[in-house]
């Protein structure tokens, strides 16, 4: 993978998990106030509980992940390891960015 690519793929990941924290913690606090259940806290439990899947729909399932590590590891081919490792960290990132965005949104300041 050729590094502009890479970068390609740091940002896409990223922003994918941010979008998944942040749409799904808005469009959820908006599906809250519909039934008439408090939107503030609903957003706020879904912007935690988005985390994990933010990251998975940004990695685009985990068997990739997977084959990666393993022909890492196996392969010896550590450069890969890195970048898929970076590649999480990015997703990580955005997910948790999201989610401290939410946090903001909600506080009592």
């Amino acid at each position: 993978m050729d590094r502009e690519r890479f970068l390609v793929t740091l940002l896409l990941t990223f922003c994918v998990a941010l979008g998944v924290n942040l749409g799904g913690s808005l469009m959820g606090s908006l599906g809250a106030a519909l039934m008439h259940r408090p939107p503030l806290k609903t957003m706020l439990q879904l912007a935690d509980e988005l985390k994990i899947w933010a990251l998975v729909a940004a990695l685009g399932g985990t068997f990739a992940v997977i084959r990666t590590f393993e022909a890492g590891v196996l392969g010896r081919q550590f450069a890969d390891l890195v970048r898929q490792l970076l590649i999480i960290g990015s997703a990580f990132l955005g997910a948790h960015l999201g989610y401290l965005i939410i946090i903001s949104l909600g506080s009592n300041r």
